[in-house]
């Protein structure tokens, strides 16, 4: 097994959680079956048994395997027991091993249910919080809540074992706390965090600021695809009237709008419009804060919705224990080694189906020597 490469010596750190007498195969082959499955398309224990007995003499190339291939058996309880927070700290070391994060980087923090993963007796599907490094096009890490309203907690969490210290942190309006604003301070980073009804006595201010300021500075951005005309109008405050006797929100230098009008050509469908509010620590000009307000947007088409499109993540039906946790974790690692071969110029699923036929490539993806 090539002991040099990242994704091994980081992923050998987790505990094994069965007793001596039952582990006749290899706790990081196990690991390395998951990953490998899941980039080539495997989407159940059953699929990844069946992927990896295809590929075992492939496999071994690489892996030990001292009794060949592991059942289904053996797979779904070894993901069901393995320390989902162990897991999850492996992760986010082998993301910071294998990510030159730029000073400045917008790091977008959203919560995503995943629906098929609901527990029997809870009426809430598991509810996930990651965080996206939207130049880098990498998941930084995540952490589980019973429940979206509970991100107000796990939020926190996050901060704790993520370095974001020199970046811009953005997050949605739920997670627009004082509390998380002076965490991401604490942590030598900046905020942008959207403002909406919970928050009521700061929105009302905002809008105050808007109403009547006689600074404001503008900036107007049009975007044209996909049958539409997207115009979206940024307005930047920072000599506030309202705010800063009312509202201790720590080093809150700027405030900002986005009026957006959505119009359909070719289309009877009458045109969109939303106006969003927005607090941050930075001083900067307006036509920045335009850009990266919506960056932030990234982790939603290039995170969730391709955890649901690429990876069928909203179909996964695993409950049991940590089974969900620890699978989301073997998404995002797939995810991330995906993301980052940059030779195939494709999408996800182009890329997963190439690895899965081409060993060289799959390889090549891995990072793995043989």
């Amino acid at each position: 097994m090539d002991k040099q490469n990242k994704l091994v010596g980081i992923f050998s750190q987790v505990k094994d959680p069965r007793s001596h007498i039952n582990q006749l195969h290899n706790l990081i082959d196990i690991l390395l079956i998951g990953i490998i499955s899941v980039i080539c398309g495997a989407e159940t224990w059953k699929q990844m048994v069946g992927f990896a007995k295809s590929k075992e003499d492939f496999l071994r190339t690489f892996l030990e395997l001292p009794n060949g291939i592991p059942s289904e058996d053996t797979i779904n309880r070894l993901f069901t027991s393995i320390d989902s927070i162990q897991l999850e700290n492996c992760f986010i070391e082998w993301v910071s091993s294998i990510a030159d994060l730029s000073s400045g980087q917008i790091i977008a923090i959203d919560g995503k249910t995943i629906r098929g993963a609901k527990h029997k007796g809870k009426k809430s599907p598991i509810h996930m919080v990651s965080a996206w490094a939207c130049e880098n096009n990498l998941v930084l890490g995540q952490v589980k809540t019973d429940e979206k309203s509970n991100e107000i907690t796990a939020i926190p969490n996050l901060l704790d074992i993520l370095d974001v210290s020199g970046n811009i942190v953005s997050i949605d309006a739920m997670g627009t706390q004082k509390e998380i604003a002076k965490k991401i301070i604490d942590n030598d980073a900046n905020y942008i965090l959207a403002v909406k009804g919970n928050q009521p006595q700061l929105l009302e201010h905002i809008q105050d600021e808007f109403r009547f300021s006689k600074q404001i500075e503008i900036d107007k951005n049009e975007d044209l695809g996909h049958g539409r005309i997207e115009t979206r109008v940024c307005s930047l405050i920072t000599d506030f009237q309202f705010i800063e006797k009312q509202n201790e929100w720590i080093n809150l230098t700027s405030i900002l709008r986005i009026e957006s009008i959505r119009e359909f050509k070719n289309s009877a469908k009458e045109k969109e419009t939303s106006t969003r509010y927005y607090i941050s620590s930075l001083k900067n000009d307006v036509s920045y804060f335009q850009s990266a307000i919506r960056s932030h947007w990234a982790v939603e088409n290039k995170l969730h919705w391709t955890l649901d499109v690429g990876f069928s993540e909203d179909e996964s039906r695993k409950r049991a224990g940590n089974a969900s946790q620890n699978y989301s974790v073997l998404l995002k690692i797939a995810l991330n080694l995906l993301k980052n071969e940059k030779t195939e110029k494709q999408g996800i699923k182009g890329k997963r189906l190439k690895a899965g036929w081409d060993n060289q490539y799959l390889l090549k993806v891995l990072k793995i020597k043989v």
